[in-house]
């Protein structure tokens, strides 16, 4: 019962992927598209969790915490491009 279950959450989080893949290639704008990049993050930490699970490694597990890592990180910096237009702030000069 338990594979059955599996196979078919990784049928729909492979679908769920392509349809995230298509909207982060298609999106009509910058923030639909950085969002888009956001689900395809956690969709894909829900697929290594389940294969994870149908493998019983640990490695499926490593890989799916830094997945959210970087996946967290990468959304906070594009979210920051884009209302900010840059990444790293620069010091203020100060006029003399």
């Amino acid at each position: 019962m338990l594979t059955l279950a599996i196979a078919a959450a990784l049928a729909m989080l492979s679908l769920a992927l392509l349809l995230n893949l298509w909207r982060a290639l298609r999106g009509p704008d910058m923030p639909d598209r950085i969002l888009a990049l956001d689900t395809l993050y956690t969709n894909s930490i829900a697929l290594l969790v389940l294969l994870g699970i149908q493998f019983h490694h640990m490695l499926y597990f490593a890989s799916a915490l830094l997945l959210a890592l970087l996946g967290f990180i990468t959304t906070a910096a594009l979210s920051r491009y884009l209302l900010r237009g840059n990444l790293i702030e620069e010091p203020h000069q100060e006029e003399t």
